[in-house]
């Protein structure tokens, strides 16, 4: 067979590659999404009374900040390790702005241990609590495992981690906005219970969403 022939024959019916987004502007598509989610449960379930009081105060604007920092940044570590060629380490991106919010969650364990005594470490049910985070936190974790499906192929693991941490920060920031709790020791167990759930199960379940939704595309 000759070359020209050769090259017909396996360029016939090739079609075009599709190229990936650039992480900067699908973190920004991620984070409109977010914004939408958040935006709805705003809508429905309506500001938490004691909001604006909290947040004149400064009480509870470290926390928010740390954790939409924590979302924003896993966000991006997620799509930057869902192309080949990008380092392994960005991975460690949203881990000081992570500590940072564990830190302040912390703090304020110890701003109420200090002001109320041991009664504050007093820990109580909150399911709604956690209802909240994962009301939120599911359609934001299918959204990222969406957006990052062509990463099934490379590192599905630590981008579907990624995903779900980036998700849960946001729906902790959700929570924050709609949903009250009086002890700081309740936020930590709570926020810190619904957030680990919502990353392990992204860990566990994402590579074989991003899988199907990466043959949904071929398809």
């Amino acid at each position: 067979m000759r070359t020209e022939d050769l090259i017909d024959q396996l360029s016939t019916g090739l079609k075009p590659v599709k190229r990936v987004w650039n992480p900067a502007f699908a973190a920004m598509v991620w984070l409109c999404l977010a914004a939408a989610v958040i935006g709805a449960g705003v809508a429905f379930f309506g500001f938490r009374h004691d909001l604006a009081a909290r947040l004149a105060s400064g009480f509870d604007t470290p926390q928010l900040l740390s954790a939409a920092a924590t979302g924003i940044l896993a966000a991006f570590a997620a799509f930057q390790l869902a192309l080949p060629d990008r380092d392994r380490r960005w991975a460690l991106l949203p881990l000081p702005a992570a500590a940072a919010w564990l830190a302040t969650m912390g703090w304020g364990c110890l701003a109420d241990l200090f002001r109320a005594g041991p009664e504050a470490l007093r820990l109580s049910t909150s399911f709604p609590c956690l209802g909240f985070i994962v009301g939120f936190g599911v359609p934001l974790t299918v959204g990222m495992l969406w957006l990052t499906r062509h990463a099934a192929l490379i590192r599905p693991t630590p981008v579907a981690a990624l995903g779900g941490l980036s998700a849960a920060a946001l729906a902790s920031v959700g929570l924050s906005l709609v949903h009250h709790l009086q002890a700081a020791a309740m936020v930590l167990a709570w926020h810190g219970m619904a957030i680990v759930i919502t990353t392990l199960i992204a860990s566990a379940i994402g590579p074989r969403l991003m899988r199907a939704g990466l043959s949904a595309r071929a398809a």
